[in-house]
């Protein structure tokens, strides 16, 4: 795991002010591409299956994607160059924000045109383990008027819309901001992402 020093410190110091920022550096044009080239492959295959939702794994009408998980110690080339750097950026965040992240879980999604994810927040119900959500993009070419955007809402309750432009990395808290991922007029592609703590899991 390559990073420079000091490399991920503009994503924590906006982190640990607004709950939320944007990267472009996380990965360079040709990992990117292979990134995509696989998401793309490994969907016309048909091996992204309808994404679920909570603790139980339903599925549930309010989102739209597939989707096809990373496995640890089975990943292709281009899963491990995304995994170890979002590890080096989980190492950098938890360092300087002191937030105990100890691992990630990582999957590729794809919206067919017109698909979309209601609004909702990405924590468990009953569990805390996840604290920094991430999205990384694989689309390009992408226009805004293409729209698929992810909609952020702000601690004000204002809405803020990041576009999934290729190479693109948004970062949030999870606990703290709901979203909603907004319907596309083409196919929109990424790797969503959740860095964890331990889990401190609610007994009823």
């Amino acid at each position: 795991m390559n990073t420079r020093p000091q490399e991920f410190s503009s994503a924590a110091s906006a982190l640990a002010a607004d709950g939320w920022c944007v990267l472009s550096n996380l990965l360079d044009a040709a990992q990117t591409q292979a990134l995509a080239d696989e998401c793309r492959a490994m969907h016309d295959a048909k091996l992204l299956l309808p994404a679920r939702t909570g603790a139980g794994r339903a599925a549930s009408p309010l989102r739209g994607d597939s989707t096809h998980w990373f496995a640890g110690g089975a990943m292709t080339a281009p899963q491990q160059a995304f995994t170890d750097r979002v590890d080096a950026l989980r190492l950098a965040l938890s360092r300087e924000l002191m937030l105990g992240l100890v691992d990630c879980e990582s999957h590729y999604a794809v919206y067919r045109p017109g698909a979309g994810y209601a609004r909702h927040l990405d924590c468990l119900r009953g569990n805390d383990a996840r604290v920094v959500s991430a999205v990384f993009y694989l689309n390009h070419g992408w226009l805004d008027a293409d729209g698929g955007a992810l909609r952020l809402y702000l601690a004000d309750g204002s809405p803020r819309d990041v576009y999934p432009h290729a190479g693109s990395l948004v970062l949030f808290l999870s606990a703290q901001f709901e979203h909603e991922v907004l319907p596309a007029t083409r196919d929109r592609m990424s790797v969503a992402c959740w860095m964890r703590q331990r889990a401190l899991v609610a007994h009823r």
